[in-house]
């Protein structure tokens, strides 16, 4: 690293000050290295394209996403097809995307991980789908996109709460879901890498990249890599909602146990369309933790298309 774009979101994982703090210790460590750092604040909620985009002009190697999943998702999304790499210094909530690539989650040690990390050439997901005003619209992600129940939980959370709770607020609002939400099935279409097609009813798809999500649900698909090209789907093909805990429990324990009702699946792409009679019920999407908009929605993956950095084991 030569020259770096530092992008913070100043209210990832609440006390502000907190955060200016560890992006002034990211800036110092880099600094000390001989590192040129250019550090600004996100200035739009969900779109740092243009300063993402203002980055690569004027220079910059890499660029870091300092913030949570969303804040990573949103400096992706200009990065995707360039060879500028992209670094992360976890201040989030949950930063999924950090325990998987074992980065510390100390800003100092992080930024100091980040010196010596190897650039990796890594497939994303793309999703196309519609935004909350019924527009056609696509976004690329890391970690995983949810349609169903889970999307749900995302356009119920106030991000007041987030802030204040942490990932507090994602389990209780999780847990008021599963006693009261009224799941409905979508139809899905699963395309293999054999070009062969599955055709199945599910009340909630998971299309997921990274295989250790830290936190208490390690592996919430077992099988998932960022060094594959394709998706690891899970398929939940019930309304069951103990089969649901079952799962989770399941993924509490780390277990390999196969729930009836729940399919793990490869693929190369998967279409998500509301069953005929429910086109203009509300089913929502999301992608790495922000919520994007409704079916209908087509994931597919993106092979060769981001750098980024990744400690050395």
């Amino acid at each position: 690293m030569k020259k770096v774009a530092l992008l913070y979101n100043p209210l990832a994982g609440g006390r502000p000050k907190r955060r200016l703090a560890d992006v002034k210790a990211v800036v110092a460590v880099l600094r000390e290295a001989g590192v040129e750092v250019i550090a600004s604040p996100t200035r739009v909620a969900s779109d740092a394209t243009p300063q993402v985009r203002q980055a690569i002009a004027e220079g910059c190697d890499t660029v870091f996403a300092c913030g949570g999943d969303g804040t990573v998702h949103d400096v992706l999304q200009a990065l995707v097809g360039s060879q500028v790499a992209l670094g992360i210094i976890p201040l989030g909530t949950a930063n999924a995307l950090a325990h998987d690539l074992s980065i510390p989650l100390s800003s100092a040690r992080a930024a100091r991980a980040a010196l010596t990390a190897i650039p990796k050439r890594i497939a994303i997901g793309q999703a196309t789908y519609r935004d909350l005003a019924g527009n056609p619209a696509s976004r690329y992600f890391t970690v995983t996109l949810g349609a169903g129940v889970d999307a749900h939980l995302f356009h119920e959370l106030d991000p007041r709460v987030k802030l204040r709770w942490g990932m507090a607020a994602y389990y209780a609002q999780a847990t008021w879901l599963w006693l009261t939400h009224r799941m409905r099935n979508f139809a899905v279409e699963v395309r293999g890498a054999d070009g062969q097609a599955r055709q199945a009813e599910v009340s909630e798809l998971l299309a997921v990249r990274i295989r250790n999500f830290g936190g208490v649900i390690r592996q919430l698909a077992p099988g998932a890599s960022l060094d594959r090209d394709d998706l690891r789907l899970v398929l939940f093909r019930t309304r069951s909602r103990l089969t649901y805990l079952g799962y989770i429990v399941r993924g509490l324990l780390g277990a390999r146990w196969e729930i009836d009702g729940i399919d793990l699946v490869h693929a190369a792409s998967v279409v998500c369309r509301p069953l005929p009679g429910a086109e203009n019920l509300p089913f929502y999407v999301e992608a790495d933790g922000e919520i994007l908009g409704t079916l209908p929605a087509e994931v597919r993956v993106v092979p060769d298309a981001l750098t980024i950095l990744i400690p050395e084991q």
